[in-house]
């Protein structure tokens, strides 16, 4: 399994910046890893709304499949995707901080099957991967980064 945990300082109050991160359409807008996505079905945003991003991993297309499987606005929500080769759980917290928003994004990823023996070598490039991320989110709402 490979972690990733950053955090972004935004000036941006916690509701807005929840509504923004929760509608994971908008990972296309400040992730270079993904190229595509777009929400599945109708109706508000909540616990088990779906979206499909496709991503750049170590040079190939991936697509995965999202659902929310926690959602508690403004406070945090948590993706769960899935294809047939790996499982991602992200999950992001919101906290009040400075007159802004502290953004906490925690991420796993974890493959499937006989790929698991790859997961020393998954950490390396999920962690390049997150820096990217995290410097694009940075740049669209945040002020700060910080990674531990």
């Amino acid at each position: 399994m490979a972690r990733y945990k950053a955090t972004v300082d935004t000036p941006r109050p916690p509701a807005q910046v929840f509504a923004y991160l929760s509608d994971f359409t908008t990972a296309a807008e400040w992730d270079p890893g993904t190229v595509q996505s777009e929400r599945l079905g109708e109706g508000p945003i909540g616990e088990g709304t779906e979206f499909r991003l496709v991503a750049v991993f170590l040079g190939r297309k991936t697509t995965l499949t999202y659902r929310i499987v926690e959602y508690q606005p403004p406070h945090a929500v948590t993706f769960r995707g899935e294809n047939s080769t790996v499982v991602s759980l992200d999950r992001i917290t919101f906290e009040p901080s400075d007159g802004g928003t502290r953004i906490v994004y925690d991420a796993d990823l974890t493959l499937k099957g006989p790929l698991k023996l790859a997961d020393p070598l998954l950490a390396l490039a999920f962690n390049r991967v997150g820096d990217h991320a995290l410097a694009g989110l940075r740049n669209t709402i945040g002020t700060q980064q910080t990674v531990s």
